[in-house]
Protein backbone atom coordinates (compact mmCIF):
# COMPACT_ATOMS: atom_id res chain seq x y z
CA UNK A 1 0.00 0.00 0.00
CA UNK A 2 1.62 3.12 -1.31
CA UNK A 3 1.67 5.63 2.19
CA UNK A 4 0.49 9.10 2.32
CA UNK A 5 4.62 10.62 1.93
CA UNK A 6 5.07 8.01 -0.81
CA UNK A 7 2.29 9.59 -2.85
CA UNK A 8 3.14 12.95 -2.02
CA UNK A 9 6.78 12.81 -3.33
CA UNK A 10 5.42 11.23 -6.74
CA UNK A 11 3.44 14.09 -6.86
CA UNK A 12 6.24 16.36 -6.08
CA UNK A 13 7.83 15.08 -9.57
CA UNK A 14 5.14 15.89 -11.30
CA UNK A 15 5.17 19.20 -10.00
CA UNK A 16 8.80 19.47 -10.52
CA UNK A 17 8.52 18.97 -14.52
CA UNK A 18 5.70 21.47 -14.12
CA UNK A 19 7.97 23.57 -12.78
CA UNK A 20 10.72 23.08 -15.34
CA UNK A 21 8.47 23.75 -18.07
CA UNK A 22 7.49 27.34 -16.96
CA UNK A 23 11.13 28.27 -17.17
CA UNK A 24 11.87 26.54 -20.41
CA UNK A 25 8.64 28.29 -21.41
CA UNK A 26 9.79 31.81 -20.16
CA UNK A 27 13.00 31.75 -21.70
CA UNK A 28 11.36 30.21 -25.23
CA UNK A 29 9.39 32.63 -25.50
CA UNK A 30 11.71 35.66 -24.07
CA UNK A 31 14.44 34.83 -27.36
CA UNK A 32 11.21 34.68 -29.54
CA UNK A 33 10.63 38.61 -28.54
CA UNK A 34 13.74 39.55 -29.53
CA UNK A 35 13.25 38.55 -33.33
CA UNK A 36 9.55 39.25 -33.35
CA UNK A 37 8.10 39.59 -37.30
CA UNK A 38 4.12 39.85 -38.33
CA UNK A 39 4.45 36.22 -39.51
CA UNK A 40 5.40 35.10 -35.69
CA UNK A 41 2.90 36.91 -33.80
CA UNK A 42 0.50 33.99 -33.67
CA UNK A 43 3.12 31.57 -32.49
CA UNK A 44 3.80 34.14 -29.82
CA UNK A 45 0.65 34.15 -28.37
CA UNK A 46 0.50 30.88 -28.34
CA UNK A 47 3.99 30.45 -26.53
CA UNK A 48 2.28 33.01 -23.94
CA UNK A 49 -0.96 31.11 -23.49
CA UNK A 50 1.14 28.08 -22.93
CA UNK A 51 3.39 29.61 -20.80
CA UNK A 52 0.59 31.44 -18.52
CA UNK A 53 -1.05 27.74 -17.91
CA UNK A 54 2.19 26.64 -16.84
CA UNK A 55 2.39 28.89 -14.44
CA UNK A 56 -1.47 28.34 -13.34
CA UNK A 57 -0.08 24.81 -12.97
CA UNK A 58 3.00 25.84 -10.64
CA UNK A 59 0.84 27.51 -8.43
CA UNK A 60 -1.47 25.02 -8.15
CA UNK A 61 1.50 22.29 -7.29
CA UNK A 62 2.69 25.26 -4.41
CA UNK A 63 -0.65 25.08 -3.51
CA UNK A 64 -1.29 22.17 -2.88
CA UNK A 65 2.25 21.24 -0.77
CA UNK A 66 1.05 23.95 1.36
CA UNK A 67 -2.26 22.41 1.48
CA UNK A 68 -0.93 18.83 2.03
CA UNK A 69 2.46 19.90 4.69
CA UNK A 70 0.27 19.70 7.83
CA UNK A 71 -1.36 15.58 7.03
CA UNK A 72 2.35 15.10 5.81
CA UNK A 73 4.41 16.50 8.75
CA UNK A 74 2.20 16.00 11.85
CA UNK A 75 3.95 14.54 14.59
CA UNK A 76 7.41 13.88 12.56
CA UNK A 77 9.28 15.99 15.01
CA UNK A 78 7.19 15.50 17.88
CA UNK A 79 8.41 17.23 21.02
CA UNK A 80 11.91 17.40 18.86
CA UNK A 81 13.98 21.29 20.05
CA UNK A 82 14.94 22.85 16.94
CA UNK A 83 16.79 25.98 16.47
CA UNK A 84 16.74 27.99 13.61
CA UNK A 85 20.07 29.97 12.51
CA UNK A 86 19.90 32.83 9.87
CA UNK A 87 22.70 34.11 7.19
CA UNK A 88 22.59 37.75 6.67
CA UNK A 89 20.87 36.73 2.87
CA UNK A 90 18.34 34.80 4.16
CA UNK A 91 14.61 35.38 3.38
CA UNK A 92 12.12 36.59 5.95
CA UNK A 93 9.57 35.01 3.71
CA UNK A 94 11.71 31.70 3.95
CA UNK A 95 12.60 31.62 7.50
CA UNK A 96 8.40 32.58 8.76
CA UNK A 97 7.73 29.45 6.22
CA UNK A 98 10.21 26.92 8.08
CA UNK A 99 9.26 28.02 11.15
CA UNK A 100 5.17 27.61 10.35
CA UNK A 101 5.93 23.90 8.95
CA UNK A 102 8.12 23.36 12.37
CA UNK A 103 4.95 23.98 13.85
CA UNK A 104 3.11 21.35 12.45
CA UNK A 105 5.90 19.08 12.91
CA UNK A 106 4.98 19.37 16.28
CA UNK A 107 8.79 20.57 16.76
CA UNK A 108 9.63 22.83 19.69
CA UNK A 109 11.13 25.71 18.58
CA UNK A 110 14.41 26.76 20.84
CA UNK A 111 15.10 30.10 19.44
CA UNK A 112 16.78 31.87 16.39
CA UNK A 113 20.33 32.59 16.16
CA UNK A 114 21.16 35.55 13.36
CA UNK A 115 24.63 35.30 11.85
CA UNK A 116 26.17 39.08 10.61
CA UNK A 117 27.95 40.50 7.63
CA UNK A 118 30.24 40.59 9.87
CA UNK A 119 30.45 36.91 10.84
CA UNK A 120 30.86 35.78 7.36
CA UNK A 121 33.02 38.84 6.04
CA UNK A 122 37.39 38.00 5.42
CA UNK A 123 38.66 41.10 7.10
CA UNK A 124 36.64 40.17 10.70
CA UNK A 125 38.47 36.15 10.32
CA UNK A 126 40.93 36.73 12.67
CA UNK A 127 39.06 38.90 15.07
CA UNK A 128 36.45 36.38 15.46
CA UNK A 129 39.07 33.55 16.20
CA UNK A 130 40.48 35.19 18.85
CA UNK A 131 36.91 35.75 20.97
CA UNK A 132 35.95 32.17 19.56
CA UNK A 133 39.39 30.53 21.48
CA UNK A 134 39.06 33.34 24.47
CA UNK A 135 35.05 32.11 25.15
CA UNK A 136 36.17 28.03 25.22
CA UNK A 137 34.01 26.49 28.16
CA UNK A 138 36.62 24.79 30.68
CA UNK A 139 37.07 21.25 30.16
CA UNK A 140 35.87 21.65 26.63
CA UNK A 141 38.18 21.55 23.16
CA UNK A 142 37.88 22.37 20.05
CA UNK A 143 38.61 20.14 17.48
CA UNK A 144 42.40 21.16 16.20
CA UNK A 145 41.55 20.45 12.66
CA UNK A 146 39.36 23.44 12.71
CA UNK A 147 41.66 26.40 11.84
CA UNK A 148 39.09 28.72 9.71
CA UNK A 149 37.13 30.97 10.95
CA UNK A 150 33.66 29.32 9.64
CA UNK A 151 34.79 25.78 11.14
CA UNK A 152 36.26 27.11 14.38
CA UNK A 153 33.10 28.87 14.72
CA UNK A 154 30.25 26.15 13.75
CA UNK A 155 32.36 24.03 16.30
CA UNK A 156 32.43 26.25 19.68
CA UNK A 157 28.86 27.34 18.81
CA UNK A 158 27.96 23.61 17.62
CA UNK A 159 29.11 22.96 21.63
CA UNK A 160 27.38 25.19 23.28
CA UNK A 161 23.66 25.32 21.32
CA UNK A 162 23.31 21.48 20.60
CA UNK A 163 22.24 18.88 23.15
CA UNK A 164 24.47 15.85 23.33
CA UNK A 165 23.60 13.03 20.38
CA UNK A 166 23.89 10.39 23.56
CA UNK A 167 21.57 11.82 25.85
CA UNK A 168 20.12 14.53 24.94
CA UNK A 169 21.11 16.98 27.85
CA UNK A 170 23.49 20.40 27.44
CA UNK A 171 27.25 20.00 26.71
CA UNK A 172 27.98 22.66 28.88
CA UNK A 173 26.34 24.80 31.88
CA UNK A 174 23.88 27.13 30.76
CA UNK A 175 26.06 29.90 32.54
CA UNK A 176 28.93 29.04 30.25
CA UNK A 177 26.60 29.02 26.81
CA UNK A 178 25.17 32.82 27.85
CA UNK A 179 28.57 33.75 28.13
CA UNK A 180 30.08 32.51 24.78
CA UNK A 181 26.97 33.95 23.21
CA UNK A 182 27.22 37.05 24.44
CA UNK A 183 31.06 37.46 23.66
CA UNK A 184 30.22 37.22 19.45
CA UNK A 185 27.15 39.08 20.10
CA UNK A 186 29.44 41.80 21.68
CA UNK A 187 31.81 41.43 18.87
CA UNK A 188 29.26 41.95 16.40
CA UNK A 189 29.45 38.67 15.09
CA UNK A 190 25.57 37.04 16.07
CA UNK A 191 22.26 38.44 17.11
CA UNK A 192 19.67 37.24 18.92
CA UNK A 193 16.90 37.75 21.51
CA UNK A 194 18.45 37.83 24.97
CA UNK A 195 16.98 34.57 26.88
CA UNK A 196 15.62 33.56 24.04
CA UNK A 197 17.72 31.22 22.11
CA UNK A 198 18.79 27.72 23.88
CA UNK A 199 20.63 24.49 23.06
CA UNK A 200 18.43 22.19 21.02
CA UNK A 201 18.39 19.09 19.62
CA UNK A 202 18.21 19.83 15.52
CA UNK A 203 18.99 22.73 13.75
CA UNK A 204 18.43 24.43 10.42
CA UNK A 205 20.75 26.96 8.66
CA UNK A 206 18.85 29.19 6.49
CA UNK A 207 20.78 30.66 3.55
CA UNK A 208 19.24 33.11 1.06
CA UNK A 209 19.72 33.29 -2.69
CA UNK A 210 23.12 32.62 -5.01
CA UNK A 211 25.93 34.29 -4.04
CA UNK A 212 27.74 37.22 -6.17
CA UNK A 213 30.68 35.97 -7.94
CA UNK A 214 32.94 38.93 -6.12
CA UNK A 215 31.65 37.21 -2.70
CA UNK A 216 34.84 36.10 -1.66
CA UNK A 217 34.86 33.00 0.68
CA UNK A 218 31.56 34.11 2.34
CA UNK A 219 30.47 30.76 0.45
CA UNK A 220 32.84 28.58 2.24
CA UNK A 221 33.00 30.22 5.89
CA UNK A 222 28.54 29.13 6.08
CA UNK A 223 29.05 25.41 4.45
CA UNK A 224 32.31 25.12 7.15
CA UNK A 225 30.36 26.76 9.79
CA UNK A 226 27.44 24.58 9.25
CA UNK A 227 29.07 21.34 9.05
CA UNK A 228 30.83 21.89 12.32
CA UNK A 229 28.01 22.83 13.81
CA UNK A 230 26.54 19.74 12.95
CA UNK A 231 29.08 17.38 13.91
CA UNK A 232 28.53 18.45 17.55
CA UNK A 233 24.79 17.48 17.35
CA UNK A 234 21.92 14.99 16.67
CA UNK A 235 21.14 16.36 12.69
CA UNK A 236 21.52 19.98 11.20
CA UNK A 237 19.80 20.55 7.53
CA UNK A 238 21.69 23.54 5.52
CA UNK A 239 18.78 25.13 2.73
CA UNK A 240 18.40 28.10 0.69
CA UNK A 241 16.74 29.72 -2.44
CA UNK A 242 16.63 27.98 -5.82
CA UNK A 243 20.09 29.26 -7.03
CA UNK A 244 21.79 28.45 -3.71
CA UNK A 245 23.77 25.50 -4.77
CA UNK A 246 25.39 27.66 -8.03
CA UNK A 247 28.63 29.29 -7.79
CA UNK A 248 30.70 29.90 -4.37
CA UNK A 249 27.31 29.71 -2.57
CA UNK A 250 27.24 27.48 0.78
CA UNK A 251 25.59 24.38 -0.20
CA UNK A 252 27.36 24.39 -3.49
CA UNK A 253 30.64 24.54 -1.33
CA UNK A 254 29.12 21.91 1.22
CA UNK A 255 27.98 19.51 -2.13
CA UNK A 256 31.15 19.98 -4.09
CA UNK A 257 33.43 18.54 -1.17
CA UNK A 258 32.94 14.78 -0.37
CA UNK A 259 34.66 15.70 3.31
CA UNK A 260 31.41 18.11 3.90
CA UNK A 261 28.66 16.49 2.58
CA UNK A 262 28.85 13.69 4.17
CA UNK A 263 28.13 15.82 7.32
CA UNK A 264 24.94 17.26 6.52
CA UNK A 265 21.86 17.35 4.29
CA UNK A 266 21.56 20.21 2.01
CA UNK A 267 18.08 21.78 0.61
CA UNK A 268 18.64 24.18 -2.45
CA UNK A 269 14.71 25.12 -2.88
CA UNK A 270 13.64 26.09 0.32
CA UNK A 271 11.61 29.24 -1.02
CA UNK A 272 8.86 26.84 -2.68
CA UNK A 273 6.47 24.62 -0.71
CA UNK A 274 7.93 21.79 -1.79
CA UNK A 275 11.51 22.34 -0.35
CA UNK A 276 10.52 23.63 2.81
CA UNK A 277 8.65 20.34 3.12
CA UNK A 278 11.72 18.67 2.50
CA UNK A 279 13.59 20.82 4.76
CA UNK A 280 11.43 18.80 7.99
CA UNK A 281 11.30 15.50 6.15
CA UNK A 282 15.61 15.78 5.82
CA UNK A 283 15.72 16.79 9.61
CA UNK A 284 13.45 13.79 10.44
CA UNK A 285 15.99 11.92 8.20
CA UNK A 286 18.84 13.25 10.21
CA UNK A 287 17.97 11.23 13.40
CA UNK A 288 18.30 8.46 11.79
CA UNK A 289 21.63 9.74 11.06
CA UNK A 290 20.85 9.79 7.13
CA UNK A 291 22.01 12.80 4.97
CA UNK A 292 20.91 13.95 1.36
CA UNK A 293 21.41 16.74 -1.15
CA UNK A 294 17.88 17.52 -2.08
CA UNK A 295 16.08 19.90 -4.43
CA UNK A 296 16.58 20.72 -8.08
CA UNK A 297 20.03 22.48 -8.00
CA UNK A 298 23.27 21.44 -9.11
CA UNK A 299 24.49 18.24 -6.81
CA UNK A 300 21.13 17.52 -5.67
CA UNK A 301 20.52 13.43 -5.42
CA UNK A 302 16.93 13.68 -5.33
CA UNK A 303 14.38 15.98 -4.69
CA UNK A 304 12.87 14.77 -1.10
CA UNK A 305 13.95 11.81 1.34
CA UNK A 306 12.38 8.65 0.33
Amino acid sequence: MISLRQHAISLVAVFLALAVGVVLGSGFVADTFGSSSDAQDEREQQLRDENQQLSSNLNAANNFDAAIAGRLLGGSLKDRPVLIITTPNADEGDIAAVKDNLNKSGAIFNGQLALTEAFISDQNAEKMRSIIDQSIPPGSELRTELTDSGGRAGDLLGLLLNLSPEDAEPQVSSSDTTAGLAALKQGGFVDYANGAVKPAQLSIVVTGNKFADDSGARGQVIGRFAVAFAQRGSGTVLVGRTGSAEGSSPIAVVRADPSLNSKISTVDNVDQATGRITTVLALTDELGNKQGAFGTGPGATAIAPE
